[in-house]
């Protein structure tokens, strides 16, 4: 195996580092033809759980486009039904739950969650890929407990959550319950997740930007601080991710997380001004690798311009990528990421 690729684990640490590591959220699927082929014969839920074709799966994005990290290929409700939660992933929709919460005695009979007995082909394809195929980081991932509660309450996919806004503020008390009840699942989850070899993890909190600043402060802080708390003694990298959510990035700085990331909407020169100074993750807007090569070229150098000012960027795109985009694109984007990034670093060392 050639020399294991630390570049990314440097950055998120705020040091510096010869090039801006790069890797795509949902690079692994999606718009790989491989992948596609793959998809023909097993939905997601029967490629996670046969470890050696979903280790397969989520080292072609390292093979191909030549990223700093891999991202374990799997879905942040896979958790889930070991708390026994009736989920399906359906095809064009997402995740569909048939036992979804609407009272606080749903939330008492959830179960606890054991890794080991719930998801040991999660385990075994992170022992598969750390101990004999990657020369990158792996990161680990799960999905945070307002994106969860999300999905659990309203029964599949929102556009505007509101039975889960509406369940956060009429029943707090439950409410609570059912974040300290994710909170643990979260934590074992990832602790179980690294101690198989994963060397970094992000949370994905996608949907928590329906909250305004008030709710976030009052119904999810609390438990995303004791996540990043107790995570902290694994000594592995921590990202926090979510969509639409600008206006929550000083709440996450204050978080014990080592990476903040920013969706395409918050450029990161604004974000440091308002006072990030952590490392930052992202973000090109994933609609732009559909557009003209020179476009993208010249997004992508002022983002990378921007990550240079302060140690410690990766980048990535402010989503994921969608199954349209050539993977050619994330080929050559990769590429140049590297090669401006090093550039740079060059001239004002």
């Amino acid at each position: 195996m050639t020399k294991f690729n630390d570049t990314l684990l440097r950055a998120a640490k705020g040091e510096k580092t010869e090039h801006t590591p790069v890797w795509y959220m949902r690079q692994a699927g999606r718009s790989q033809p491989e992948y596609r082929k793959i998809k023909e014969k097993y939905s997601l839920e029967e490629i996670t759980h046969q470890p050696e074709l979903c280790a397969y799966v989520t080292k072609l994005p390292v093979d191909n486009y030549g990223v700093d990290a891999a991202i374990l290929y799997k879905d942040i409700v896979t958790p889930l039904p070991g708390m026994g939660v009736d989920v399906k992933i359906e095809a064009g929709i997402g995740p569909v739950i048939s036992n979804p919460i609407r009272s606080e005695k749903d939330v008492d009979q959830l179960q606890i969650f054991n890794p080991e007995e719930h998801v040991p082909f999660v385990l075994d394809t992170i022992k598969l890929l750390t101990k004999e195929q990657l020369n990158v980081p792996l990161i680990a991932f799960a999905g945070a407990p307002f994106t969860l509660a999300s999905y659990m309450i309203e029964g599949g996919p929102s556009k505007n959550y509101a039975k889960t806004k509406s369940f956060m503020v009429s029943e707090p008390q439950a409410w609570f319950k059912l974040m300290n009840k994710l909170g643990d699942m979260i934590i074992v989850d990832l602790k179980a997740q690294i101690k198989a070899g994963a060397t970094a993890y992000q949370l994905f909190d996608s949907w928590v930007g329906a909250l305004n600043h008030e709710d976030y402060q009052i119904f999810i802080k609390p438990v995303m601080t004791r996540i990043f708390t107790e995570l902290k003694a694994m000594n592995t990298p921590s990202i926090i991710f979510g969509v639409g959510a600008s206006h929550l990035v000083m709440d996450w700085h204050e978080l014990p997380v080592d990476v903040v990331g920013l969706d395409w909407r918050l450029p990161i020169k604004q974000a440091r001004n308002l006072g990030v100074t952590k490392p930052v993750q992202g973000n090109l807007d994933p609609t732009l690798l559909l557009a003209d090569w020179a476009v993208i070229e010249a997004r992508t150098k002022d983002i990378i311009d921007q990550g240079l000012e302060i140690p410690g960027h990766i980048f990535n795109l402010g989503h994921g990528v969608f199954p349209s985009v050539d993977p050619a694109v994330l080929t050559r984007l990769t590429a140049f990421v590297h090669e401006y990034s090093s550039m740079k670093m060059k001239l004002h060392s």
